[in-house]
């Protein structure tokens, strides 16, 4: 088991939300109203005189930190050996394409995959110009 929870292998840091700021309320709002097992339909509605945008980005954080939690205990028995192919079952294959370093789609192995996924995603919501910490400066 304790492999399965060593940080360096398995976890990426989580994305935090700065105590004290709006997102930081959000979020604990957000947090309260999914672990109360409230209907999600009502859980994820925009509260009132919140900005949805905001709303919005802390529930992208919250889904991403917690993607990174099932994958990290999965990753050790998905290996490139095991899981040669990123797949969907037996009729989707996901290719990768950057446009930096795989110009077109490649096959790659699945961890392979889901390391360039999981870096590519954290990127997106460190980028301040998509996801700005600071509350109602989002670009459209």
């Amino acid at each position: 088991l304790k492999q399965v929870f060593n940080k360096d292998k398995t976890f990426r840091p989580k994305r935090k939300f700065e105590p004290g700021t709006q997102r930081f309320e959000l979020h604990k709002r957000a947090q309260a109203s999914l672990n109360s097992g409230v209907d999600l339909k009502a859980a994820v509605q925009l509260p009132s005189g919140e900005d949805q945008n905001d709303w919005v980005a802390v529930h992208v954080v919250d889904f991403f930190n917690r993607i990174n939690l099932i994958y990290g205990t999965i990753c050790e028995f998905c290996t490139e050996r095991t899981c040669p192919v990123m797949s969907g079952g037996p009729k989707y294959e996901y290719r990768w394409q950057d446009d930096l370093k795989y110009k077109k789609p490649t096959a790659l192995p699945a961890p392979q995959y889901m390391n360039l996924l999981m870096d590519w995603i954290e990127v997106q919501i460190n980028n301040e110009d998509i996801f700005p910490t600071s509350v109602g400066k989002c670009k459209e």
